[in-house]
């Protein structure tokens, strides 16, 4: 496991998708989420106008800090301080770290999303607080970024980055101790959770397949 910022007190990273909750409301399914114990959330939403995303990252806030959680903003930076999320989460396109650094501070985080060892060493030599690398397994949120990295790459990953890394893509509860013998500080999910007919449960038994959070603080 990585040192860790103060900051991130999760090892299970839920990232969002509205057209994964088999017909649910975005907000009940990650409500019951994190009455499950998850402690952070990534507002993903690409599709949705500025207004609209405003709108559920105001949402999201209040139900994150009602549960004491995360809030991290996918790539809208101007979204993240209009909500006073607690930071965003960058892509490949997105705005350089050090720049998004000035504009939030040092106390928020930056996540970044990437897809093999140059990105994650790049990310990190840049100043971002975690990354989140995959995908590890196939899976059809990921298939864009090509094929999947596979336990090898993250085990090689985690041997030379620093900070936090996050496994992503495909993970259920089958493989969690396949991807966490590679040691990760944790895991993101997407269809892990919002897809489950029990959200709070799945994330239960999800969070139960992992180090205790206090352990790794």
């Amino acid at each position: 496991m990585k040192s860790s910022s103060p900051w991130i007190d999760f090892n299970l990273y839920l990232v969002t998708d509205r057209k994964q909750t088999n017909g649910r409301n975005l907000e009940f399914v990650v409500e019951e989420a994190l009455r499950g114990g998850i402690r952070a959330i990534q507002l993903r939403e690409k599709d949705l106008s500025s207004k609209e995303l405003y709108e559920l990252a105001y949402e999201m806030r209040k139900l994150t800090s009602r549960h004491n959680a995360r809030l991290i903003i996918n790539d809208r930076i101007d979204i993240a301080l209009a909500v006073d999320a607690d930071g965003v989460h960058l892509g490949y396109n997105s705005m350089p770290i050090y720049r998004a650094r000035m504009v939030l501070g040092e106390k928020k985080l930056i996540g970044v999303s990437c897809h093999n060892q140059v990105q994650a060493i790049i990310a990190q030599e840049k100043g971002a607080d975690f990354i989140t690398f995959g995908p590890i397994y196939n899976t059809p949120s990921k298939a864009p970024y090509g094929e999947p990295v596979g336990i090898k790459k993250l085990q090689e990953a985690t041997n030379i980055i620093q900070i936090p890394i996050f496994a992503l893509g495909g993970i259920k509860p089958c493989n969690v101790a396949e991807v966490m013998a590679a040691s990760p500080n944790g895991i993101g999910v997407v269809s892990a959770v919002l897809s489950a007919e029990d959200p709070r449960l799945a994330a239960r038994n999800l969070l139960g397949l992992l180090p205790s959070q206090e352990s790794d603080l």
